[in-house]
C-alpha cells in the first residue's frame, strides 16, 4: 500500500513537474533579439498587389499582408510602424527568408507541402484562403475555363499558378498555351496589350488587377471555375520555434479577437471593463499569456489597437466596400459558414 502511495506520488510530482515546465516564461528567441536589437521587423511583401501588399504614391504600405505585419511589430515592438518592407517578386521571395533578408514573408504565399517540407521555411496560419481563376476580355464572348482550349495564357511564373495552369490543361485536354512571365506587372502588362486570351492567378489577384491595372474593369470578366486551393499565410525561417509561435499566435489573436467581438474602437474600454474569460485572457487583463511567447502581458491588445480585429482587416483591405469588392466567402469565421477557425488563446 505504501509503495503503491509513493508510485501515485512520484507520479502526480512528474505530471505537477511537466505542467510547471510548459507553463514556464518563454525566452524570445534569436530571430526577436535580433529584431529588438534593430527596432524593426522586416517583412517581405509583394512588389505591388493592391489590397494585399502595395506602397501609395507617398510611399506608404497598404494592404492585408502588410497590416499583419504591422500587428506582429505592434505585439512585439510596441509600434505598428516599425516595420521594413521589403517588395519581393515571386523568384525572391524565399531566398529573401532563406538567406535571413527578411524576419517574415508576409506576400501572398501558398502553402504546400513541396514549400513547407523543401524549403527550410514554416508556414504559420492562413490569412487568406483563395483560389486560382482566370479573367478573360468581354468582349472575348467566353465564359467557361473550358473555354480556353488552345487558347494563350498569361501567367507569372516560379508560382503555383504556372503548376496549376498546367495541370488543368492536361486534366482537362485543353492544350492551353502559357505565355509565362518573371515579373507580375509583365504577366498583367501583357494581357492588357492583347498578348494572351486570358490572365490567370488567385482571384483576388485577379479582382486586385482589374480594379487597379485595367483601363475600364468593365471591360473584363473573372470566369466563375477556381481549378485550385491556394491557403495564403507568412511563412518563418525554421530553426526558431519562439518567432514561429510569436508569428502564428498574433495572427489567432486577430481572428478569436473578431469572433469575441473586441475591435479597435473597443479594445481599451474592453480591457477596464470585460467580465468575459475569454476576452481578459486575450486582453492580458486576467491571465499573462504573453510571457509564453516572451513578450508581455499586453502584446495582443497592442496589434488589436494598431490593426483591428481580422474582420476589420479584411473589410479596410479586400472587402464589399473596399476597391477590391470581395465578399468574405471561405474567408468568414467558422460560426458565420466561413474556414476562419482559431486556435483559442488559453
Amino acid at each position: 500500500m505504501l509503495k503503491s502511495a509513493k508510485k501515485h506520488g512520484f507520479a502526480a510530482l512528474a505530471a505537477t513537474g511537466l505542467t510547471l515546465a510548459v507553463m514556464a516564461p518563454a525566452h524570445a528567441g534569436k530571430t526577436l533579439d535580433g529584431i529588438k536589437a534593430r527596432g524593426q521587423i522586416v517583412c517581405g511583401v509583394n512588389t505591388g498587389l493592391a489590397g494585399f501588399g502595395a506602397a501609395d504614391s507617398a510611399g506608404k504600405w497598404n494592404g492585408l499582408d502588410v497590416d499583419v505585419c504591422r500587428a506582429i511589430a505592434a505585439a512585439t515592438l510596441g509600434d505598428a510602424e516599425k516595420v521594413k518592407y521589403v517588395p519581393l517578386n515571386a523568384q525572391q521571395r524565399f531566398t529573401a527568408l532563406q538567406s535571413g533578408e527578411v524576419d517574415v514573408l508576409s506576400r501572398n504565399t501558398t502553402f504546400t507541402l513541396t514549400r513547407d517540407a523543401s524549403l527550410g521555411l514554416n508556414d504559420t496560419a492562413v490569412t487568406y484562403y483563395d483560389g486560382q481563376g482566370f479573367m478573360v476580355p468581354v468582349k472575348s464572348k467566353i465564359k467557361s475555363a473550358k473555354q480556353l482550349k488552345g487558347q494563350t495564357v498569361c501567367v507569372q511564373s516560379g508560382t503555383t499558378t504556372e503548376k496549376n495552369l498546367t495541370d488543368y490543361s492536361k486534366a482537362n485536354d485543353l492544350n492551353i498555351k502559357p505565355v509565362v512571365f518573371e515579373k507580375l506587372e509583365a504577366a498583367e502588362n501583357a494581357y492588357f496589350a492583347g498578348r494572351c486570351i486570358a490572365y490567370t492567378t488567385d482571384a483576388s489577384g485577379l479582382s486586385a488587377t482589374r480594379s487597379k491595372v485595367a483601363k475600364d474593369p468593365k471591360e473584363h470578366a473573372i470566369l466563375p471555375e477556381l481549378i485550385s486551393k491556394e491557403p495564403l499565410g507568412p511563412m518563418v525561417r525554421r530553426g526558431d520555434d519562439e518567432w514561429f509561435a510569436i508569428v502564428k499566435w498574433v495572427i489567432y489573436g486577430l481572428l478569436e479577437s473578431e469572433e469575441y467581438g473586441i475591435t479597435q474602437a473597443n479594445v481599451d474600454a474592453l480591457k477596464a471593463t470585460s467580465k468575459d474569460p475569454v476576452v481578459q485572457r486575450i486582453l492580458g487583463t486576467s491571465e499573462d499569456s504573453g510571457k509564453l511567447l516572451g513578450l508581455d502581458k499586453e502584446w495582443m491588445a497592442r496589434a488589436i489597437k494598431a490593426t483591428g480585429n481580422y474582420g476589420e482587416i479584411f473589410e479596410r483591405n479586400v472587402g464589399p466596400k473596399s476597391a477590391l469588392g470581395l465578399p468574405r466567402g471561405l474567408n468568414n469565421q467558422w460560426n458565420k459558414g466561413g474556414l476562419m477557425y482559431a486556435y483559442p488563446i488559453r
